[in-house]
């Protein structure tokens, strides 16, 4: 059993994090449709990211308890490399899979939101799929608005997935 949801922090994420974000990453590659991703990640691609992330001024955040267990991590990363997207963004937010539906994304999506605006951002997309109903409720309650459904778009699992883009408006 977790810990309470208030004993929980919300923390800018640290290279001694990046094992358990990995781990967090993986697994949903591996068991679910939140990555579209076949084949687990390398440290190594792990450590690019991160080191990417920091140099582009991307916020990171990882929700740990005082033992600093890692229980989800979000980030925002670039939407497009094209110039005219640069104050757009696409989120991330994955659970580790026993802490999901406690609220520990409520946790961390704030902070993105408040991240985005300190850097000046305009908007910031979710690219969801269509099936992940908690995530869709998760960005709805935050003030997302559904702007397209695309039809199997995506092929995981041997099957086709629709996929949910979802936009707030900073």
């Amino acid at each position: 059993m977790t810990e309470p949801i208030g004993k929980i922090q919300v923390l800018p994420v640290e290279r001694k994090h990046l094992q358990s974000i990995l781990d967090i990453y993986n697994d949903a590659v591996l068991n679910t449709t939140a990555s579209y991703d076949y084949e687990p990640r390398t440290m190594d691609q792990r450590v690019t990211w991160f080191e990417d992330h920091q140099k582009n001024n991307y916020p990171m955040f990882v929700a740990v308890d005082a033992q600093g267990k890692v229980f989800g991590w979000s980030a925002l990363n670039p939407f497009h490399s094209r110039i005219g997207y640069q104050f757009t963004t696409e989120n991330s937010i994955y659970i580790a899979a026993e802490e999901r539906g406690k609220g520990i994304g409520k946790l961390l999506m704030q902070p993105l939101i408040d991240g985005a605006r300190e850097r000046g951002l305009h908007a910031i997309i979710a690219a969801i799929d269509a099936a992940n109903e908690a995530s869709v409720r998760l960005h709805a309650r935050f003030g997302f608005e559904k702007v397209a459904h695309l039809k199997q778009v995506g092929f995981k699992f041997g099957r086709w997935l629709d996929v949910v883009y979802m936009e707030l408006i900073l």
